[in-house]
């Protein structure tokens, strides 16, 4: 019912802004580099964890944020090890506690943007039409210091169209809960002059328009919340997010990518790129001009799917254009000089149906330039495509 959309909102992510403001200097890990004499690491995954900003956030929220990159529709779609370590984290935060007495707290006010949540069955209409919905925004405005105390959960369709706003009554019941009523929801569209009342009759429903919200954890920058609520769900709402979540959240809202992408890759500096911080198992979120290519030469230049790269410089793509049907490249990869540019040597590959495999034309010399990369994401140029992939497992 709507009375579960009680927890689900967060921050404003605003216009396109310019690099310098949009990311800043520590909005993003840098590329890493290996200073003279410096021994190569073994592995990537050993590397120091990522730095969110350290103003921002500690050590455990950083964590939690790097476990969230990649995971899709607030929570829809993720995979059950990195549900695991989001899990993981949540409880590494909750139990630290936070700000005590959160609700008596001025940094729980103002506008949260929902960046995770667990979706039980018992979730409500609202919740299972919007927020698995990577286009749109979901933001939980929290005013608890005015005459009129209210929880507001806001569904952003886009800037041009407008958003949903869900409002309840709300009152602190101590130092964590929330107790909350929902009385009033209404549209409100760029087009039109006046709201669109949103058909839910809230006296009618008693019980279902209650709830309570348990904040569990509130980070000391004000930046971080953790939330419990009535139905059993969790979400994790944030103020102000970092340049990685907004390049991914741009990515998935296909919408002024490559304008993003430029910002980002602006605002970060760069340093020299080895082939072990390539090594791991990669999956393309974005590519740039790939309509009209051949299948053959998209599994050759890795421009869908997967892409699996060793320690010994082999490589691999993987593409899956209908279910049960699967195009393998194989090749290898190395670096070419001192700049972060690599050959790329497509050698052989391989159509497969079932248990069957059928040779394959893909062969192909490529040049790739890393704009970005860090032990999450990686931005390239693979002669005339941009793309960007996110790493979804270490080497093996």
């Amino acid at each position: 019912m709507a009375a579960a959309a009680a927890a689900g909102g967060l921050v404003h992510l605003g216009p396109p802004q310019s690099a310098a403001s949009r990311f800043g200097a520590s909005g993003a890990p840098p590329l890493r580099s290996r200073r003279p004499g410096q021994h190569r690491p073994r592995r990537h995954g050993a590397a120091r964890s990522v730095a969110v900003g350290e103003a921002a956030y500690a050590k455990p929220e950083a964590a939690l944020l790097e476990a969230l990159l990649g995971v899709q529709g607030r929570g829809r779609a993720v995979a059950p090890r990195q549900l695991q370590e989001v899990e993981s984290a949540v409880q590494a935060l909750e139990a630290l506690g936070g700000v005590p007495d959160p609700t008596s707290s001025s940094l729980i006010e103002g506008s949260w943007q929902l960046i995770f949540t667990t979706r039980p069955g018992t979730a409500s209409p609202i919740q299972r039409t919007f927020v698995g919905v990577d286009s749109f925004r979901i933001f939980q405005e929290v005013y608890l210091r005015t005459d009129d105390p209210r929880v507001v959960n806001v569904v952003r369709f886009s800037e041009s169209v407008g958003d949903l706003k869900v409002e309840a009554e709300a009152t602190i019941e101590d130092g964590k809960r929330i107790l909350f009523r929902f009385d009033r929801a209404a549209f409100t569209f760029k087009f039109l002059p006046f709201k669109v009342p949103y058909p839910v009759p809230f006296r009618l429903l008693g019980d279902e328009a209650k709830g309570w919200l348990d904040t569990t954890y509130l980070s000391h920058a004000g930046n971080i919340r953790i939330s419990r609520g009535n139905k059993g769900t969790t979400f994790v709402l944030q103020k102000s997010p970092d340049a990685r979540q907004i390049l991914l959240s741009t990515i998935s809202a296909g919408i002024g990518v490559e304008e993003v992408i430029d910002d980002f890759i602006t605002s970060q500096n760069g340093a020299e790129v080895d082939l072990d911080i390539l090594v791991g198992e990669w999956q393309l979120l974005w590519g740039s001009q790939i309509e009209g290519e051949s299948w053959s030469s998209v599994a050759s230049a890795g421009l869908k799917d997967f892409q699996i790269i060793k320690e010994c410089g082999q490589l691999k793509n993987s593409v899956s254009p209908f279910p049960g049907v699967s195009l393998n490249a194989r090749g290898n990869i190395c670096k070419t000089g001192n700049n972060n540019t690599f050959s790329v040597s497509m050698k052989e590959a391989a159509i497969q149906v079932g248990g069957v495999q059928f040779p394959l034309d893909a062969k192909g010399e490529f040049v790739m330039e890393i704009l970005y990369i860090d032990n999450k994401i990686r931005i390239s140029r693979l002669n005339q495509h941009m793309l960007v992939h996110l790493r979804i497992a270490n080497a093996t």
